[in-house]
């Protein structure tokens, strides 16, 4: 029996990591942060993306590994043909695929409609909103995470806090209604990519209109109080 001397032999653990942002020095500062992390005891093979096409490609390729903790922005590029319009549709498709994987959410949202919609669609492992970001902080998150507890950042804890009152649900099915309102889609098209019927998205968007208190009823004040609440 022979031995390869040249080759290290690793007791070190093993991570498979995927980060998913559109701003490339945020994706290297996260790699940055989790590199430091107990490197004694851990390796990590990070694998990273830039809108939510090339993170659905990546995850629909046969070769990709099963990852243990996905950092993902909320807010990307969408990959319309896939309907995958933000950093929660690529949660929801990565729990899906990987069940076990532990999901990072980070934001800019600070409505605490928007937060409370991420936690009870979503339920991440961490929720971080960016101006609570620093280096520390992001490597205590890991830390939270890798752990297996949850962690929220002080302006999520903060928000969750507030009297419930203030809080307003919407569905996939109404995101996707104010979404392709954002695109410029008419209503009468919209059941060509939503599936349900021309009259219930009709219904859901007065529906819409009467739970954000639009006044005049167009749909550019819809638009523009939804996205002020972060809806989509």
């Amino acid at each position: 029996m022979t031995f390869d001397l040249s080759a290290p032999i690793s007791h070190l653990i093993t991570r498979n990591i995927l980060i998913v942002d559109d701003h490339p020095f945020i994706i290297e500062g996260y790699k940055n942060a989790i590199t430091r992390y107990n490197p004694k005891e851990y390796e990590f093979h990070i694998a990273q993306a830039y809108d939510c096409r090339s993170a659905y490609d990546l995850l629909e390729n046969e070769s990709t590994p099963k990852f243990d903790v996905a950092f993902l922005d909320i807010s990307m590029p969408a990959y319309e043909e896939k309907e995958i319009f933000s950093g929660e549709d690529l949660a929801k498709l990565i729990l899906k695929k990987m069940p076990d994987c532990k999901v990072i959410l980070l934001t800019m949202y600070t409505e605490l409609l928007k937060i409370k919609t991420i936690i009870r669609t979503i339920n991440p492992n961490g929720l971080i909103i960016k101006n609570d970001l620093t280096f520390d902080e992001l490597l205590f998150a890991f830390d939270k995470v890798m752990k297996n507890e949850k962690y929220y950042s002080q302006s999520v804890v903060k928000m969750v806090n507030q009297s419930p009152h203030n809080s307003i649900e919407i569905d996939e099915f109404d995101k996707q209604i104010l979404f392709h309102l954002s695109k410029g889609t008419q209503t009468e098209d919209m059941s060509q990519y939503i599936p349900i019927s021309l009259a219930a998205i009709e219904k859901r968007k007065s529906n819409l209109k009467e739970l954000l208190k639009i006044r005049t009823g167009s749909d550019e004040e819809l638009l523009k109080e939804a996205k002020g609440k972060g809806l989509f």
